[in-house]
């Protein structure tokens, strides 16, 4: 009872700022399109908050604070999805229409981000443990279309807002992960060769 609580409560604390989000968009205290930024901001954050404990904890060693993280980093990356559903929703009521977005659709700002929204389709629709089990090593392999995700994902951002320092910015803290996993592999390489 008490794993479900938490779980609810943290589930709640993820959607909070969506809920606050579409609540300002429906109370006319905001339009559709200046919830796109917010929204899109989230998801990237939820993403690469999903995607640090895997290097972190390979460099620094798998401790109680990594364990607790690498819980919940599913979490993370299906609410990484959650906000780009929302998004995409803004993004659907600010176009206003099916034509219109289908006109815009050849933009390369456009097309990225839909392309970022398939590929974490599928990684999000299998993140549960049936899907683990009976997936096995196959689920670790579509997971990892979570990184082009990403990327695709910060290149769309790049190609709106014509500023490449705020995503950037964003995805530095990966970058850093990223940068000492190879340091940490490449330390253990050298003390396996020094030991034959």
């Amino acid at each position: 009872m008490k794993g479900y609580l938490t779980k609810g409560l943290f589930w709640l604390l993820l959607s909070l700022p969506g809920l606050l989000m579409f609540r300002s968009f429906l109370q006319g205290d905001a339009l559709a399109m200046d919830m796109l930024h917010p929204s899109g901001e989230m998801s990237v954050r939820l993403m690469i908050l999903a995607m640090l404990p895997g290097p972190l904890s390979e460099f620094f060693g798998l401790n109680r604070f990594f364990r607790g993280w690498m819980k919940i980093r599913r979490n993370l990356g299906v609410a990484a999805f959650g906000y780009a559903m929302l998004h995409l929703l803004f993004y659907i009521f600010d176009m206003n229409s099916l034509a219109a977005m289908l006109e815009e659709f050849g933009i390369p700002g456009i097309w990225t981000g839909w392309l970022s929204l398939v590929l974490m389709l599928l990684p999000a629709l299998i993140s549960f443990d049936v899907a683990m089990r009976r997936l096995g090593r196959n689920w670790k392999n579509i997971q990892r279309l979570v990184y082009p995700a990403l990327i695709i994902g910060l290149v769309h951002w790049i190609l709106l807002d014509w500023a490449w320092q705020p995503a950037m910015v964003h995805l530095a803290p990966l970058i850093i992960a990223w940068i000492l996993r190879y340091i940490g592999r490449t330390r253990r390489h050298r003390r396996q060769r020094s030991m034959t």
